[in-house]
């Protein structure tokens, strides 16, 4: 069992590079520094509904449903790290404001390693009162937010501001690569952890629907003005850091329901997600038709 969680593991990571390293190759710097600073209010929204209100709703909702600790705790810890490496990826699907997207990605990842273990010392206490001790290595969280999120999305700019020729032969390749890895992984983790997910439960099923909502209308509310990036907040709140939550998790609570409900729900919520990324492309589709 050892031996398939390192293998599930070595894939999502390999998956997750590739795909920043991909996306990388679709921008350059100066796009995201414009981004940036056109829309310097709504990064600030983005900050505060992914570290102030996610977290806050997240806390509520497990109070409301009276959800056991160490499942609690892995909700939790899903509800203070955003900056998902598929944030990007499904706001291009979406055709959302995809520089916005990647510039968000870098921006909170970088708070994580502040604001995740600051926010966990004051919230966990309150869904898990008790003997339950939180071992943070913000050394490792630091080493791998860089090498599977930042590194190869540095790569990917890099080559393509300075070697744009270069960028556009590894584009193509690389994005059917990156659907390759995803394939792979999804019906990885679905075959692994189906018996997790029929252990669950159908109240924890209610709360992953009630948080994933929660998220959905928090980044739609806070994504003004324009729908590409309501579509671009709204998918960047939702999809929260599954690879950070279970560095975390293993190293803090190894082998309990909160390494569960991690996986389990970063699985569910993607899947959601993706199902009205899906149907925002192809009711973009359909507008683009009508218009012609």
């Amino acid at each position: 069992m050892q031996i398939v969680a390192f293998l599930i593991a070595l894939l999502v990571s390999l998956t997750l590079m590739e795909m920043m390293f991909a996306m990388g190759l679709r921008l350059t710097f100066t796009e995201l520094a414009g981004s940036i600073i056109s829309s310097p209010w709504l990064v600030l929204r983005a900050v505060i509904a992914n570290y102030l209100i996610i977290p806050g709703l997240t806390l509520l909702v497990l109070l409301i449903f009276h959800t056991p600790p160490l499942i609690a705790i892995g909700f939790l810890l899903l509800a203070v790290c955003p900056a998902a490496p598929y944030g990007p990826p499904f706001t291009a699907i979406a055709r959302g404001n995809l520089s916005l997207s990647v510039s968000l990605m870098v921006i909170l990842a970088g708070f994580s390693a502040i604001l995740a273990p600051l926010l966990l010392y004051f919230l966990l206490p309150i869904v898990a009162p008790g003997n339950f001790s939180l071992k943070f290595d913000t050394l490792r969280l630091v080493s791998t937010l860089f090498m599977i999120q930042l590194l190869p999305l540095c790569l990917g700019l890099a080559i393509r501001q300075w070697k744009p020729l270069l960028a556009g032969k590894l584009a193509v390749p690389s994005s059917h690569l990156s659907k390759l890895l995803n394939a792979l992984m999804v019906i990885a983790i679905a075959v692994v952890q189906v018996r997790s997910l029929a252990e669950i439960g159908l109240s924890g099923f209610i709360t992953m629907a009630a948080l994933l909502c929660t998220c959905l209308i928090t980044g739609w509310l806070m994504g003004w003005p324009g729908n590409e990036n309501r579509k671009t907040l709204t998918i960047t709140t939702s999809l929260r850091n599954m690879s950070l939550s279970i560095v975390i998790a293993s190293s803090s609570f190894p082998g309990s329901p909160a390494v569960t409900t991690v996986l389990a729900y970063a699985f569910v919520s993607g899947t959601g997600l993706l199902f009205l990324v899906m149907w925002w492309r192809f009711r973009g589709s359909v507008a683009g038709v009508n218009t012609h």
